[in-house]
């Protein structure tokens, strides 16, 4: 059987299920083996993002490691 037959039944069998709770599982599995993921993002988010990237690109960030320094020097004074 070659992976277009296979598919191609497949898509009858599922096409013949009622069963919401089973459809939903198929697909909780078929979402787990897609290569692609898309994030539904609002306006607002978007915006978001763009600036953020405008910021890094002007230099207005803090690395990650300078960052931990700092927050570590806050928590050894409390």
């Amino acid at each position: 059987m070659t992976t277009l037959e296979l598919k191609k039944i497949l898509i009858h069998r599922i096409a013949e299920i009622d069963d919401l709770t089973f459809l939903k599982a198929l697909k909780t599995i078929l979402d787990s083996k897609t290569d692609t993921e898309y994030i539904a993002l609002t306006a607002e988010q978007r915006n978001e993002i763009m600036e953020s990237k405008k910021q890094i690109e002007r230099g207005l960030f803090t690395e990650h490691k300078k960052l931990e320094k700092e927050v570590s020097g806050w928590l050894k004074e409390r």
